[in-house]
């Protein structure tokens, strides 16, 4: 399970920009006012949100740990690593875990991003001591067989083999993101590099649980109908006993400042060219994050968005156009624009009518119309996801990841102020010559069947 831009909080990528306005009624819930906050003596961090509207809970345990944190040579442990964590235990054996919950009456799941490890069920309210119990037993007694790592790291590795390799959109956008970045982990794709995985080993996996599956390198998540007063209890009663363990050191990271624009071609068998555009890009926290989220909105929010207007519907020059800005993270990340070219056109017509959209939000009035419709739609789509347990979990998850889950509150706010000159600022800053990293799928021989996907730019 990958997720892009606002990383796991509702595939926030799509589904924050693309709903249809709504009218919300009344300011967002404040988290702050919701959410129970504790530490237990061990060191795991819980944050409680009741919400009674349905007999389901959703129960999620974010670690700390993710493709970020890999060394060279390395990558695609964190990744494998999660995959492992479905295996067993001397106590509940292989295939144990999913049967279990499904037997309960719930659904579980996993993902690997750059910057966190996350495992989740959703799960009626009444079976929920099944999951608690379940994710702390794995969190410290996992089996990581040799056998099984060696089966697993194959699966991964075909894996690889279909997503990356066979589909040129995807291996595009790798190369990207390696040439965007030049010294920070970011640059490696969250599924590891093909040569990585393969000399991967089952003490390679062991070394890395142990260090980071850890309560103090853990935050629990529990969202829906459940007495916080009891969930406490349940989770001192199946984590408390785990062992009290200092949580690893995180090391810091910084991106060199880009001194000149970068090119990348890929020349494989593809149906059509595609053209991406990545600048490096601040994150959560930076005074142009809401302007960004928002400009992001203006260009690729509906039918009705710049650059689908003037990309495939008015010019014809692309099949498919888009933006995405991938802010919530740990660092700096970018903000991308993508098009997929039109048969017929042109790899240099396409590449310039990106950058002839990019110069009209610096050169043109950008009206108020359409900074609304924008507001609009990132407002509809968090308030829409409040009726979700599963993406109020992480919603929580995600910003505590990256900063403090109390930068929710902060977050609607802060598009509902921005104007057309904190956006032609921020873009000013980001969309220059010099930050600018360019990629380019030229087909050496067509393929038949349907076109390329867009994609984000790396797994999440």
């Amino acid at each position: 399970m990958h997720m892009s831009r606002f990383a796991p909080i509702l595939a926030l990528a799509a589904a924050l920009l693309a709903a249809p306005p709504v009218a919300a009624r009344g300011g967002p819930p404040r988290y702050q006012d919701m959410v129970r906050e504790e530490m237990l003596p061990n060191g795991l961090r819980v944050l409680l949100l009741e919400d009674h509207r349905a007999p389901i809970v959703s129960f999620q345990v974010w670690y700390r740990v993710g493709s970020r944190d890999e060394k060279l040579g390395k990558t695609g442990l964190a990744h494998l690593l999660e995959h492992m964590m479905f295996k067993g235990t001397p106590r509940f054996g292989p295939k144990t875990f999913s049967q279990t919950i499904g037997r309960s009456g719930g659904d579980d799941n996993a993902f690997t991003s750059r910057d966190a490890t996350v495992y989740f069920e959703n799960i009626a309210s009444e079976n929920i001591e099944v999951a608690v119990e379940l994710e702390a037993d794995r969190m410290a007694h996992l089996l990581l067989d040799s056998k099984a790592f060696l089966s697993e790291r194959d699966v991964v590795t075909e894996e690889r083999r279909l997503r990356t390799e066979d589909d040129p959109g995807s291996e595009l956008a790798e190369q990207l993101n390696a040439a965007a970045f030049t010294a920070h982990p970011y640059m490696n794709p969250v599924i590891g590099w093909m040569g990585d995985v393969r000399r991967l080993d089952p003490e390679d996996a062991r070394a890395f649980y142990k260090k980071y599956y850890r309560p103090s390198n853990a935050t629990v998540i529990a969202v829906g109908d459940f007495d916080s007063k009891k969930m406490i209890s349940l989770l001192k009663k199946h984590f408390g006993p785990l062992p009290q363990l200092p949580a690893p050191e995180r090391p810091e990271y910084s991106e060199p400042e880009q001194q000149g624009a970068r090119r990348v071609v890929l020349r494989r068998t593809a149906q059509l060219p595609i053209v991406y555009l990545s600048y490096h890009a601040p994150r959560l926290g930076d005074p142009d994050f809401a302007a960004l989220d928002v400009l992001d909105g203006i260009l690729s929010g509906g039918r009705s968005a710049r650059l689908l207007q003037a990309m495939v519907f008015e010019s014809g020059l692309a099949t498919a156009a888009s933006s995405s800005y991938d802010g919530l993270s740990i660092d700096p990340s970018n903000f991308l624009l993508y098009a997929q070219v039109f048969p017929g056109k042109t790899i240099p017509d396409v590449e310039r009518a990106l950058r002839a959209e990019m110069a009209k939000i610096l050169d043109s009035e950008i009206s108020a119309s359409e900074i609304g419709k924008a507001r609009t739609q990132i407002e509809a789509s968090w308030f829409r996801a409040q009726d979700s347990m599963f993406y109020r979990g992480m919603l929580l998850g995600e910003f505590e990841t990256t900063g403090s889950w109390r930068d929710i509150d902060d977050y609607i706010p802060a598009v509902r102020k921005v104007k057309a000159s904190d956006i032609r600022r921020a873009a000013g800053r980001v969309f220059t010559e010099n930050n600018e990293t360019a990629a380019y799928l030229e087909p050496t021989a067509p393929v038949s069947g349907g076109t390329a996907e867009p994609h984000s730019g790396g797994a999440r």
